[in-house]
């Protein structure tokens, strides 16, 4: 579990499988007389409770309804994802969507719904940066290394099996560490396999393991740059993590993602499931990566993706 780093006063009223607490829910909203109710929305799993308390906010106050939209439809589809994703955004007045793709996701199933595309905001709660070598060290890597970062919840479509398809490529032509750190929701042996069948055990450093919000930045400040292999996307936080410690990324052409870097100065856009490609990407910011200040690019361009901007979007929006 992770510590709560910025303490936000709150009360914990609903639970997304009780519907009981669905009803608590309205009837705190309606003591409230609040103008707006603001969801964020990123999987069909909640619709039913949403699209309950949406309906009965609807009827009976005159409270407006927002969606902050990661996703419409998961990467990972289910036979009901569709049906409940219909019931899920039934009687929302207003969206705000983070990427293009998710805007055609969200027209698909509301063709007239009242929109507004905001990117999405760099990830500021995560615990301070730490000196490279000392990060390195606590995880047990070499100083001189060249470390490459994958983060996050290992799942089929973030194409981690195609970076260590790369990274064979990449060793022939310089010394890389790859830094995998997070949960494995697919099987991890299967990974490991790979590792061992393409000969790049000593050079792969697998943390399998939920990462805690106060642990975050020591895996980001041991990397050099963060790769993002995925197969399909509709935006990442994980690259807005990155960006919080002004580190450059290499993502796929897929998504969202290609809208949130500046090809060269902030990181590198390779075709998706391309292996030589995101090889040839890798090896060429090495290369280079002391030519280009990526952090002071990266901390310019962070600017568009703040909080406050995302605040000030939503009450323009709404005002309009």
């Amino acid at each position: 579990m992770s510590k709560e780093i910025e303490p936000i006063p709150s009360e914990p009223i609903l639970d997304s499988i009780g519907p009981f607490s669905w009803i608590h829910a309205f009837f705190s909203i309606r003591r409230f007389k609040a103008d707006l109710v603001v969801y964020k929305y990123w999987m069909p799993f909640f619709a039913p409770c949403y699209a309950a308390i949406s309906f009965l906010t609807r009827i009976f106050t005159r409270t407006k309804i927002l969606y902050l939209c990661d996703n419409i439809i998961p990467h990972e589809r289910r036979i009901e994802d569709r049906l409940l994703t219909s019931i899920g955004l039934w009687n929302v007045h207003y969206f705000i969507v983070q990427s293009k793709v998710v805007k055609n996701d969200l027209l698909e199933f509301r063709p007239n719904a009242i929109y507004k595309e905001v990117p999405h905001p760099v990830y500021e709660i995560f615990s301070k940066s730490f000196d490279k070598k000392e990060a390195r060290n606590q995880l047990n890597l070499k100083a001189a290394d060249n470390v490459i970062l994958f983060f996050g919840y290992v799942r089929k479509y973030k194409g981690l099996h195609v970076l260590l398809d790369a990274m064979p490529k990449v060793l022939q032509e310089t010394n890389v560490r790859l830094l995998v750190a997070g949960e494995f929701y697919d099987d991890e042996q299967g990974y490991r396999d790979q590792i061992q069948r393409l000969g790049i055990g000593n050079s792969v450093s697998i943390f399998a393991d939920y990462i805690p919000n106060e642990e975050v930045g020591l895996y980001y400040s041991a990397a050099d740059v963060v790769v993002l292999p995925y197969i399909s996307a509709t935006q990442s936080g994980i690259i807005q993590i990155a960006y919080n410690y002004d580190k450059p990324v290499i993502t796929t052409n897929v998504g969202g993602l290609p809208e949130v870097v500046d090809e060269g100065k902030t990181g590198f856009i390779v075709p998706s499931e391309d292996v030589d490609a995101l090889a040839t990407s890798i090896v060429s910011f090495f290369k280079i990566k002391d030519k280009i200040d990526f952090s002071k690019n990266i901390s310019e361009y962070k600017k568009q993706f703040s909080w406050d901007r995302m605040a000030a979007e939503i009450e323009a929006f709404i005002k309009a």
